[in-house]
């Protein structure tokens, strides 16, 4: 019954956050906004003091049941371990901790998250390494079959679903996904929790609580025939069954070694510790364990907390040709972000503001010193001031909370205007899309010959009243470069 609460429990977390990556209406975040929350690294550099309490008051009770019901990784391990399984059964055994290679990895975690979000730190976090499967290998599948949907719905003149576009976001950041997608889902496939025990710095230090969690799988030697059934079903390899032995810093409290022990000879119990492994188990365990499990999964289940799409548009003036990005010598960061320091210190590259923002303004950054972060970029569409959907669904803190009026009123960068390529100086065309777009009024449209009111109208810009919304940006109907760019601030101002 445990193993079968357990897996309902992950079943119900792994797909509330898997939806919140593929949603691309906005609307989910708020039924299922809160289970980024409570992932135990954003929650650290959230600060968020009364999430990390639980669950580590979780970890120090039962075990490491996060690892085994909240990580969606974690799960996504056990999925692909269960297909190993389904070819081979009985398939694992007992293996010694490699405790040096679990304390380089954190160590070296900790030095890249010092050190302002290092590479490291973004390859190997477990919910930003999934965030990225979920956002650049499972979300264009899931929006081909909403398009596909909305073209039947279509033809017989329902307008239940609308198209939305798909596009590859970041070559670089695709490629790494796939690549931890294969590494990840073959070390499943083959022993089960490797990555976990070896590789995750979240492991490693629920790892240092679990050794003493009050529940725990304890195996009772009067009833154990020695038959192993329980190390060979181990995807943790942490039962030493020749011991009778169980290592509580890599049990994942998954609970495969009770529903496979012919003998009931494993209980999940509170084993006092100064209990050999010889000694009966002290307590009854199937009715309290169970409540316990139940009610304290809850709690954290218990903690609670949006559609666009816009359609590019070129002026009307050029021909429809693909937008190249300005190099810019300060990138963008979102409001809220308050500096790009901030958002490096803070940014766990899972990309959950990537797939929850609906104008294609953020894309994982390509640059080696802010790899897959997610940066503004406007070719695709402009950061309108009404909506701040990446402050609501980011879970570290990198992208804090922000309102509209506040949004209006921040400034991320600033506008430059490029002589050479505005279309009234070029091809003696008049425009104005830049003025006539600016939310704020920071754009006027000015004869180009001073003196002459007939000459070609150009844009000048009020620099303190930009906001950096890049709208001026993405309307300018200039190809394949922009004839007004948006240059970032390294620390944002209010205007």
């Amino acid at each position: 019954m445990l193993r079968k609460t357990r897996i309902i429990l992950a079943a119900i977390f792994f797909v509330g956050i898997t939806l919140l990556f593929l949603d691309f209406t906005g609307t989910l975040h708020t039924w299922f906004g809160w289970m980024a929350k409570v992932q135990f690294l954003p929650a650290i550099l959230a600060l968020n003091v009364g999430v990390v309490g639980v669950l580590a008051l979780l970890t120090f009770l039962f075990g490491r049941l996060y690892c085994s019901v909240i990580c969606p990784l974690g799960v996504m391990q056990d999925l692909f371990a269960w297909l190993g399984k389904k070819a081979k059964k009985n398939r694992y055994s007992y293996s010694p901790e490699k405790k040096w290679l679990r304390y380089i990895m954190l160590v070296l975690f900790i030095i890249s998250l010092l050190v302002g979000g290092g590479v490291l730190a973004k390859l190997i976090a477990p919910y930003s390494a999934y965030g990225r499967i979920a956002n650049n290998l499972l979300a264009p599948l899931w929006q081909w079959g909403n398009n596909g949907l909305a073209y039947l719905a279509e033809r017989a003149d329902s307008y239940a679903f609308y198209e939305t576009e798909v596009w590859i976001k970041s070559g670089i950041t695709f490629g790494i996904a796939v690549a931890t997608l294969l590494i990840i889902s073959i070390l499943a496939w083959r022993n089960g929790r490797t990555y976990c025990n070896t590789i995750c710095p979240v492991g490693t230090v629920l790892g240092f609580v679990s050794r003493f969690s009050w529940l725990k799988p304890v195996i009772d030697t009067s009833k154990c025939n020695g038959c192993g059934l329980c190390a060979r079903n181990c995807k943790a390899a942490c039962i030493n069954s020749k011991e009778h032995s169980i290592d509580y810093s890599r049990c994942v409290a998954c609970m495969d070694c009770i529903g496979n022990c012919k003998k009931g000879a494993i209980s999940y119990v509170h084993r006092p510790a100064k209990a050999s492994s010889t000694e009966e188990p002290q307590t009854q365990p199937v009715d309290t364990s169970r409540r316990s499990f139940l009610t304290t999964t809850a709690v954290v289940a218990a903690t609670t907390a949006i559609k666009a799409q816009e359609k590019k548009v070129d002026g009307g003036l050029a021909v429809i040709e693909d937008k190249v990005a300005p190099e810019r010598q300060t990138h963008l960061v979102p409001p809220g972000a308050l500096s790009a320091r901030n958002f490096a210190q803070h940014c766990t590259a899972c990309q959950l503001c990537v797939s929850a923002c609906p104008n294609g303004v953020l894309t994982p950054s390509t640059s080696l010193t802010r790899l897959m972060q997610p940066e503004m970029t406007y070719e695709r569409g402009y950061c309108r001031p009404e909506c701040t959907k990446c402050s609501d669904v980011c879970p570290t803190g990198a992208i804090r909370p922000i309102t509209r009026e506040d949004k209006s009123s921040t400034q991320i960068g600033h506008a430059v205007w490029i002589k050479k390529n505005c279309i009234p100086l070029t091809n003696g065309d008049s425009c104005g899309n830049c003025a006539r777009h600016c939310p704020t009024g920071a754009i006027q449209m000015v004869p180009s010959e001073e003196g002459n009111r007939r000459s070609p109208r150009i844009p000048v810009i009020n620099v303190e009243r930009c906001i950096g919304c890049g709208a001026c940006e993405h309307l300018c109907p200039a190809r394949p470069f922009s004839a007004i760019y948006v240059e970032g601030h390294e620390r944002h101002k209010e205007v």
